[in-house]
């Protein structure tokens, strides 16, 4: 039996075991393993398992990581956000939909110090569905906002999945997350655009705000100050080339976690910033030696060549690829976790997508664009689920229901930087 015909049959295998539930993570590492002693043999096999933990757990490259769940985390625990959404509030004032408004602008800039889409979500609807609510919106639109809202933490940068992205395909972090800026920021104001059509199509769906005067908004933009300010520190000391991403990562954290000590952050919840981060960071680290074993696997068992041949002999133009990976990219994002199904299919698909003549900067956007699209998209999108955990009361399709007009919205995104590729790289 040749290498390629048993990687096929051992990533179907891992699938297999991906739908029985086994974790993404032991589903890579087993397959490697496997499929590895299969095309090569045992004791080579276990070399990898003694070497590839420490290995992968020692690289310098991967310590951002946590770093970033860390400023987060800090920012969660000492009720940033809350400041966050009262400030956006006082912005949009007696606006008709001005909470939704200020729901998703306030996702946008808590994702730009959080990283995770998941933390996003989880932290701003503890604190704005209940207002939502109260004010009289709709269900479907106060949750789809937020699970929305909180897709923008896995695009605006500092953003987990494009490190993950950088780091699997050997690009520049520093250039991937300037690249995600503009796209990140056309996320936000479509997001925006979203709220107001849905609004003026159906008034009944939320109510005026109450009205807010100069003062008020000056001062409401206080709450907005710290993370505008822990932004601009890291993409600006990123672009400058004053630090690279692992010590905008330590000063990202740095900054944060000594504005959560002046707000009154005190050692329990230091203790649970902490804590919550390990938890987190060891769960993206198991799924990471996973991914590294299984890479091991592929390249023994070449069968990303062997996809490239077939699809050269398929003639497909470029576009045909990219839009047949993209639609992998959205059927295995309703049923995956954004990091497992980036670190599972980027190493299969990457080599495909080089030889299509993309360049791999701008894919690494759109890609992770797509993925935004299976975090709100049945039958799981994981941000759903998350909105679902804060708010038991709200029915799933409710969720679902508020959610489609920016799955729309996310679409018109993704088509414009495939036509515009400036979109990506303008800033590079």
């Amino acid at each position: 039996m040749s290498a390629p015909l048993i990687g096929f049959i051992c990533i179907l295998g891992m699938l297999g075991m991906i739908a029985l539930r086994m974790p993404v993570a032991l589903a890579m590492a087993a397959t490697g393993f496997i499929g590895f002693t299969s095309i090569v043999a045992f004791q080579p096999a276990v070399a990898i398992l003694d070497s590839g933990p420490f290995e992968t757990l020692s690289n310098y490259s991967f310590s951002p990581i946590p770093m970033f769940i860390l400023m987060g985390v800090f920012a969660s625990k000492a009720r940033m956000s809350q400041e966050l959404f009262e400030g956006a509030r006082t912005l949009f004032g007696s606006w008709r939909g001005g909470m939704a408004l200020a729901a998703v602008t306030s996702c946008g800039i808590f994702s730009a110090i959080s990283g995770s889409s998941m933390a996003t979500a989880a932290s701003m609807s503890r604190v704005a569905l209940p207002e939502m609510e109260k004010n009289g919106y709709a269900q479907s639109l106060a949750s789809g906002t937020l699970a929305a809202g909180g897709t923008l933490g896995i695009m605006i940068p500092p953003s987990i999945a494009l490190l993950l992205y950088a780091l699997i395909t050997e690009q520049s972090v520093g250039e991937m997350f300037i690249a995600g800026v503009i796209p990140g920021l056309m996320g936000l104001v479509l997001y925006c655009a979203t709220i107001a059509i849905v609004v003026w199509l159906n008034p009944d769906l939320a109510q005026p705000g109450k009205p807010t005067s100069l003062t008020e908004k000056i001062v409401g933009l206080q709450g907005l100050v710290p993370f505008t300010g822990v932004f601009a520190l890291i993409i600006g000391g990123i672009y400058t080339g004053i630090f690279t991403p692992t010590e905008a990562a330590s000063v990202g954290a740095s900054g944060t976690f000594f504005i959560a000590l002046f707000r009154g952050m005190k050692f329990q919840q230091f203790k649970e910033a902490v804590e919550e981060t390990l938890f987190m960071s060891a769960m993206i680290f198991f799924m990471i030696i996973g991914a590294e074993i299984f890479g091991y696997f592929l390249s023994v068992s070449r069968i990303s060549f062997s996809l490239v041949e077939i699809v050269d002999s398929m003639q497909l133009t470029p576009y045909m690829i990219l839009f047949c990976v993209l639609m992998l990219f959205i059927v295995l994002g309703c049923v995956m976790d954004s990091i497992a199904m980036l670190l599972l299919t980027v190493p299969v698909v990457f080599p495909l997508v080089q030889a299509a003549g993309f360049d791999p900067i701008w894919f690494g956007i759109v890609a992770v664009i797509t993925v935004e699209l299976g975090l709100i998209t049945p039958p799981v999108g994981m941000n759903v689920f998350v909105i679902k955990s804060v708010a038991p009361h709200i029915p799933i399709k409710e969720i679902f229901k508020g959610v489609f007009p920016f799955v729309l919205s996310d679409i018109v995104r993704l088509a414009l930087i495939i036509i515009f590729p400036a979109l990506a790289l303008g800033l590079l």
